[in-house]
């Protein structure tokens, strides 16, 4: 049964001094208890300790994500949805655009931070995984600076799609570095994949990762 709380403090403090004379079995004063009011310590409201997580990576511009066709991905196959994706960025954008996103390769998953107007990460994140992304590259004739990827996106009714997603760097040596880093990742993916019986023993890491272009230039 319920009670306000002025009744429940009263009814605490005679049961209190009911077991106190209880246990002393004396007839000496009891001390005075001291209570705060629950009312005033429900309205004291205390912010938790949040440790501020670092992320590591490139802070990148997200350019956005458009659907592509075919199986087969070979060098310049992303220069068409890279194009669509620019045109459409730079007619939203303004003069001086800063980075929204901060792109984190890791060995098995791609991390895409979204920051906020003041450059900070926010909790919202887009995860690819590596063994899905079927080609990666960061040779663009629009731009040096972009690093685009295609990604297999597999639907709630268990379909799927092809989209290429790209990212505009500072410059293009962080692009490269990009492509570098997401080759690394897809090697320790495959050797994860093929060690655990995933993959065909007899397929090597080179069959599979041709489809990846990086252009060193």
């Amino acid at each position: 049964m319920w009670q306000p709380a002025t009744e429940r403090l009263q009814h605490f403090q005679t049961m209190l001094k009911t077991k106190l004379n209880v246990l002393t079995l004396r007839k000496e004063p009891l001390p005075t208890v001291i209570f705060h009011e629950p009312e005033a310590i429900e309205l004291c409201t205390t912010t938790p300790l949040m440790k501020t997580r670092s992320h590591t990576g490139c802070k990148v511009t997200y350019l956005g994500k458009v659907s592509t066709t075919g199986m087969q991905f070979l060098s310049g196959c992303t220069e068409k949805p890279v194009i669509e994706l620019w045109k459409k960025h730079t007619l939203a954008r303004e003069d001086i655009y800063p980075a929204n996103a901060l792109l984190e390769i890791r060995p098995f998953q791609v991390w895409l931070h979204h920051l906020d107007l003041k450059g900070e990460a926010t909790v919202h994140m887009d995860t690819f995984q590596v063994a899905r992304i079927a080609y990666c590259t960061a040779d663009h004739n629009i731009s040096p600076n972009i690093f685009a990827w295609v990604y297999r996106e597999i639907n709630d009714d268990l379909s799927y799609q092809m989209d290429c997603h790209a990212v505009e760097c500072e410059s293009k040596l962080e692009a490269k570095k990009l492509a570098h880093a997401m080759m690394e990742a897809f090697k320790k993916t495959f050797h994860s994949m093929k060690s655990d019986g995933r993959i065909h023993r007899n397929s090597s890491s080179e069959e599979v990762s041709h489809e990846f272009e990086s252009d060193d230039g």
